[in-house]
């Protein structure tokens, strides 16, 4: 593994077995003022993001010796760090279950240094608590609990598991409980960006909340949808 030192910077992991296009995005994020590690297959890449030494992973699904979408799990499985999920152009398989596993967005391949630095941010900026008055609130909703200075999340007083993304979104839904969110307004709230046609991150990210939020004493999902609308908490 490489790594571009600049320890004041946020630290970006690249994994991807394309030496020519790490090396370039490299040195693009590098002028852009991050720090930059590289790894060239899923094993290596997967133990340098469980090594701490990262803020964010961009990781290609096409990887020698452990499958991008199987690195993804594993890093799941013991870490929130931010993942964004480098995927064929036109493959919608791999986009679905990268959210469905955690990851907090993706962007299709081949894509430009300056698109993927803006998604880095984007990221970046749902992830990293704001030194604002309003931060330190608690969001309190039912039996759940946001506390957004450290983006911590309870459920019935358990800790509750959420990716970046799922967070954000939580959170905004959390803020207009009782009514309904229209998916534009969580897309630009929660994504950092505006709705396009016929993307399903929220659903995806949505669902995978329903499921650790579980289900109502009477039945039912905490979080209702009105199809083509958007999603309303339910917490009472």
């Amino acid at each position: 593994m490489n790594t571009a030192q600049n320890p004041a910077a946020p630290r970006i992991l690249l994994i991807d077995d394309d030496d020519e296009l790490t090396a370039m995005l490299s040195e693009f994020l590098v002028c852009e003022g991050f720090g930059v590690g590289t790894a060239h297959d899923g094993q290596q890449g997967e133990t340098a993001a469980l090594s701490g030494d990262f803020d964010l992973v961009v990781l290609d699904v096409m990887l020698p010796r452990r499958s991008g979408i199987e690195v993804l799990g594993r890093i799941r499985r013991a870490s929130t760090i931010p993942i964004l999920l480098l995927t064929a152009r036109g493959d919608e398989v791999d986009r679905i279950a990268g959210l469905d596993l955690g990851a907090d967005d993706y962007l299709p391949k081949p894509c430009s240094p300056g698109e993927l630095v803006a998604r880095i941010r984007a990221i970046l900026r749902r992830i990293v608590a704001r030194d604002e008055p309003a931060a330190t609130a608690v969001i309190a909703s039912g039996p759940l609990r946001l506390w957004p200075a450290s983006r911590k999340a309870e459920w019935a007083g358990a800790l509750l598991d959420l990716t970046g993304t799922e967070y954000s979104l939580l959170e905004e839904l959390a803020r207009h409980a009782g009514q309904l969110v229209s998916k534009e307004q969580l897309s630009v709230s929660a994504l950092g960006r505006p709705l396009t046609a016929y993307d399903r991150r929220i659903d995806v990210h949505i669902s995978s909340i329903r499921q650790k939020l579980g289900l109502r004493p009477g039945g039912g999902s905490w979080i209702l949808s009105v199809r083509g609308q958007g999603y309303q908490l339910v917490c009472p």
